[in-house]
């Protein structure tokens, strides 16, 4: 059912190489209930950072109006604002804090599991970045299309035309 088995990245927030070497990524891995109705239209994914001394990954499922708050977020970000995604308690969070000047820090709560927060300096954004996230998204939005609807309140049925 799925468009492909392949890893695809939502975000990918990377200094540029020769500095730190520090990234955050949120990878899809696939939909997390393919085929199920209430669970189709959710995709497990996983949150990726890496440093000098860190790897870490942490398991989240996204539900579809977690990427449209993501697309919120960057609107806020490419104003060079504050931005926080995730914020449910469900998951993971993060925080975006860019600083003007083509740096930024990245933290990541793991309030629902471990209480854990990293925060990571990712120090020379490439330009355009904000750009790069936003194709990111639609290629995500594209290889997983939302495929159910719900016509009443707890009601969902499969969505016959993609474009609707």
């Amino acid at each position: 059912m799925d468009s492909t088995d392949d890893v695809i990245d939502l975000i990918c927030l990377a200094d540029r190489p020769g500095t730190s070497g520090h990234s955050v990524a949120v990878r899809v891995l696939g939909r997390s209930q393919p085929g199920i109705l209430l669970g189709h239209d959710f995709l497990d994914c996983e949150i990726v950072l890496v440093a000098e001394s860190l790897s870490a990954t942490l398991s989240v499922t996204l539900l579809p109006e977690d990427l449209e708050d993501w697309e919120d977020a960057l609107a806020t970000l490419e104003s060079q604002r504050f931005a926080t995604w995730l914020t449910s308690g469900r998951t993971p969070s993060l925080e975006f804090k860019p600083d003007g000047h083509k740096r930024m820090s990245v933290s990541v709560h793991d309030g629902p599991a471990s209480g854990v927060t990293v925060t990571l300096p990712l120090f020379v954004l490439p330009t355009g970045w904000v750009g790069e996230q936003r194709a990111l998204l639609t290629h995500v939005l594209d290889v997983y299309p939302r495929e159910v609807i719900e016509t009443s309140s707890g009601a969902y049925v499969w969505r016959r035309d993609r474009n609707t």
